[in-house]
């Protein structure tokens, strides 16, 4: 019975790897073909190759100014969630307070709130603080959004490190401030580096968020230029394919990347909750 399980949970994962690898090849190898071959011969490999399907798309300005865009939105968004977070995840692991646990409790209740039934009461709070077609008016509510997922990591990994630390640390000198900057950080780096991957990668997949926000197409992230690039080539299935390609490789690379670091900071936190 044990062999037949250890079978069946291999075959259930290589079934479930084949589902998420597949397209990813098949747009991989469709961006090197011509429309032609893709009717043709869907799945083999591109003969003849046609590398100016990716050329064109990687001389094109727009493309840049969007990735640009996606990238300085990423960046400030992921400093500033797991800045807060970090913050206030260390109040909740180490410090005990009336109402701690309700307090956290809201924040927990945040991953049940779907963002989509936010959207219209969202909308109308930009445009009443005259943040639509402002860049803050995608990272403001991407951090809000991100603290409730990232405070209950960082509270776990926090929770995990014992007290005889913090407590050498004061006997030292060493204020609660200062511990947190110089010995609970450097310590946390695999819980820190598992919430900013997620976060990288959640405000580089955001398509919904920007579609209300951006108006004006010099502020539009690459998930608003694949739609756009795939309605103004709706024809040219090949040069979407590497389109889109190029635009999910950065957050395939940061994944590849952290996996190591995303896996342990996410099970480092097991049982310390």
């Amino acid at each position: 019975m044990r062999a037949v399980r250890s079978g069946a949970l291999h075959l259930l994962s290589i079934l479930v790897g084949a589902v998420v690898v597949v397209p990813i090849f098949f747009g991989v190898l469709g961006g090197f073909k011509d429309n032609g071959q893709l009717f043709t011969n869907p799945f083999g490999l591109p003969s003849p190759w046609v590398p100016g399907n990716y050329t064109e798309v990687l001389g094109s300005a727009a493309f840049w100014q969007q990735a640009g865009n996606s990238v300085t939105i990423a960046v400030v968004s992921t400093v500033l969630v797991v800045l807060v977070s970090a913050m206030a995840a260390y109040i909740f692991a180490r410090y005990a307070f009336p109402g701690r646990e309700l307090l956290f409790m809201f924040f927990a209740v945040g991953l049940m709130f779907p963002f989509a039934v936010a959207i219209l009461p969202l909308f109308i709070l930009l445009r009443e603080l005259n943040l639509l077609d402002n860049p803050l008016g995608v990272i403001l509510p991407q951090v809000a959004f991100g603290l409730p997922i990232t405070i209950i990591i960082l509270r776990s990994f926090f929770r995990g490190i014992p007290a005889e630390v913090e407590e050498s640390a004061v006997l030292d000198g060493c204020g609660p401030f200062r511990f947190f900057w110089r010995i609970l950080m450097p310590m946390s780096r695999p819980a820190l580096g598992t919430v900013s991957v997620l976060a990288v990668v959640g405000s580089w997949n955001n398509y919904l968020l920007p579609l209300i926000v951006f108006n004006d197409s010099r502020w539009w992230t690459l998930p608003l230029g694949v739609q756009q690039f795939q309605s103004q080539y709706s024809a040219d299935t090949a040069r979407i394919l590497a389109y889109v390609t190029i635009a999910m490789l950065p957050s395939l690379i940061c994944y590849a990347l952290a996996e190591r670091q995303l896996i342990g900071g996410l099970t480092s936190g097991l049982g310390k909750g």
